[in-house]
């Protein structure tokens, strides 16, 4: 397959100096506008397969009508929380 090319563009000096200020050994300027573009465009699909799959469950929910209380919600996310904290207190 044939490469392409991103339109090229402006952008301040310090952005530019910033750039290159924290590209690692053997990274060229390009090759980080490369990977930058392809974690945004990831970033992106996750994002938007998290809305949708948000709004699915919204609907699923007024269609059974089978809801969950926000303090059960919350009471387990926090139930978790206190588990990984614990597994890291220990580990450290």
């Amino acid at each position: 397959m044939k490469s392409a090319t991103f339109p090229s563009i402006r952008v301040e000096p310090e952005l530019r100096d910033a750039a290159e200020n924290v590209l690692g050994e053997g990274e060229t300027l390009s090759g980080f506008v490369e990977q930058s573009i392809r974690e945004g465009i990831e970033r992106r699909r996750n994002q938007s397969e998290f809305i949708a799959r948000g709004i699915a469950s919204r609907d699923a929910a007024r269609r059974t009508g089978d809801y969950l209380p926000a303090s059960e919600v919350l009471a387990k996310l926090e139930r978790q929380l206190d588990a990984l904290r614990t597994t890291r207190a220990k580990s450290r």
